[in-house]
């Protein structure tokens, strides 16, 4: 049996190890099942929340701990139990969704096991194919009114954009300095803005502490922006070869392959063992 070079591995799930047309290919579940019984700890850490990536890692057969919500929640993926959870205040998601009420935004908000939206559209469809969970509709009243009078506190929140609005949403989401906040994204049509205290980055370091693995000896893999402090944190940060230009000029190393080819398979092989 091939013996183990890093003994943990943190992988993005949506445009890192999933194809486009969401399935995971047999290159990637194969080459993951040997990392793993040769004693590797192999992780998803996810902006998608509980309900939508739980199935996906017991279809990989994963076990031990998941990463959902940017790294907000952290569940034991066998029994469901949350490990932990950092949400925003009730006063910084009302300040956030008022701020994209005012940009006419198609927002969602998030608690544990739910997420809601304050419209129905395309998008919405296409974000709960690609999710595996219907959003709970907020369309008879504005969604701030809603966390009002449920002092709602959100795991991050997020606007729905039109790839050529992404960049001037993020910017005013800047702007805004919301107290203790991090605005980042997940794709080209996502925008989210999280606890800045709970990050992917947390995410790896509480795994490595879980796991009792140096943190020098633990590689994490991602393709868009919200992996950047992951990829930062981690011994060994990987792009696969489609990430996003930002993130390729931060990690140390480029894959030449993308999610479509195989790419975290491709890392296992090159780094997870020993030479």
């Amino acid at each position: 049996m091939k013996q183990i070079n890093y003994p943990l591995i943190v992988s993005d799930f949506d445009g890192t190890l999933v194809n486009g047309d969401g399935s995971i290919s047999q290159e990637n579940k194969e080459m993951i099942a040997a990392y793993m019984q040769a004693g590797g700890h192999f992780a998803i850490s996810t902006g998608r929340l509980p309900m939508g990536i739980l199935p996906r890692v017991k279809e990989l057969g994963l076990k031990g701990i998941v990463s959902c919500c940017q790294g907000s929640i952290l569940l034991d993926i066998e029994s469901g139990k949350t490990i932990m959870e950092g949400r925003l205040s009730y006063e910084t998601t009302l300040a956030i969704v008022e701020a994209m009420e005012k940009l006419q935004l198609h927002i969602h908000i998030y608690d544990t096991w739910e997420y809601y939206s304050n419209r129905a559209d395309d998008s919405l469809k296409f974000y709960e194919h690609a999710v595996g969970r219907k959003a709970k509709l907020i369309t008879d009243k504005p969604m701030s009114q809603f966390i009002r009078e449920n002092k709602f506190q959100s795991c991050k929140v997020l606007a729905m954009v039109e790839e050529e609005d992404n960049a001037r949403v993020m910017q005013a989401m800047q702007e805004a300095n919301f107290d203790g906040c991090a605005v980042t994204k997940s794709s080209k049509y996502l925008v989210e803005v999280i606890n800045a205290n709970y990050s992917k980055a947390t995410a790896v370091e509480f795994l490595a502490k879980w796991y009792q693995v140096p943190l020098e000896k633990t590689i994490a893999i991602g393709d868009q922006c919200n992996d950047l402090p992951m990829i930062e944190t981690a011994g060994l940060g990987i792009a696969v070869q489609n990430a996003e230009e930002s993130l390729k000029e931060k990690a140390d190393y480029i894959m030449a392959y993308t999610n479509e080819e195989g790419a975290v398979a491709k890392v296992i092989e090159k780094f997870g063992f020993m030479a």
